[in-house]
């Protein structure tokens, strides 16, 4: 089965229609998937709901999709960074589902495991709880969280070979592992991919039974933040 293609553009050809739901990878600006969030901007498909730890910062990441006004709604835990998503937010463009960050690293292992539900101490007695179902253990107040099932992942790694087994780089295995399991297909951009059978097991991060197509390219590597120590007087 031929997992590796020539361009972002060839990887999703098929698979985008209007109205899906997209798990994206990565931990602010690192380890996104910059060529496929360009393909699906280039698209035109519209009316996504994009789960993501961020919302990209604008003009770059996921904030190029708030830009062309695609994404209807994000299931998000962090977006401070992005202007476009704060206006369209506070005018009623945009749907927002926030989660606690682990939550929402859980519920998308859990859709990657089949998992429809699980149980959670987090968010009980707060807005995040309003409306969903609690259960007591060992005392415990617990509320039911739901598996993300998402129609597609896009997700960026550092290495792979042409079965799809990952490996990723520090922060980039933040997000990048559980976003790319709960996905129908999961679509991987990486920055070099190695002949089979050169990955040691033990490194892999995500086997290649979780990843469906394979893009090689080039990446930015924006910093989100960049912070530097004053140099001290001469």
């Amino acid at each position: 089965m031929k997992k590796v293609y020539g361009s972002a553009a060839e990887a999703l050809d098929g698979v985008l229609h209007d109205g899906m739901l997209i798990a994206a990878g990565g931990f602010g600006l690192c380890g996104i998937p910059e060529l496929l969030i360009d393909a699906i901007v280039e698209s035109g498909v519209k009316d996504l709901t994009v789960a993501s730890n961020n919302a990209g910062v604008d003009g770059f990441g996921l904030g190029k999709l708030l830009d062309t006004r695609q994404i209807k709604k994000m299931m998000s835990s962090y977006v401070g960074e992005n202007a476009e998503f704060m206006r369209q937010y506070l005018s009623g463009e945009l749907e927002l589902e926030f989660n606690p960050q682990g939550t929402l690293a859980e519920r998308m292992r859990a859709g990657g495991a089949g998992i429809p539900g699980f149980y959670t101490k987090t968010g009980y007695g707060t807005q995040i709880g309003e409306g969903k179902e609690v259960k007591v253990f060992n005392g415990e107040h617990y509320i039911l969280e739901e598996g993300i099932f998402a129609d597609l992942s896009i997700v960026k790694a550092w290495k792979a070979d042409d079965t799809g087994n990952l490996v990723f780089r520090k922060t980039a295995r933040n997000f990048n592992p559980p976003a790319a399991m709960c996905g129908k297909i999961c679509v991987a951009e990486v920055e070099e991919i190695v002949p089979r059978g050169s990955l040691d097991p033990d490194h892999i991060h995500l086997p290649g039974i979780y990843v469906h197509r394979i893009i090689q390219g080039e990446h930015e590597k924006r910093i989100e933040q960049r912070t530097v120590r004053k140099r001290e007087e001469a």
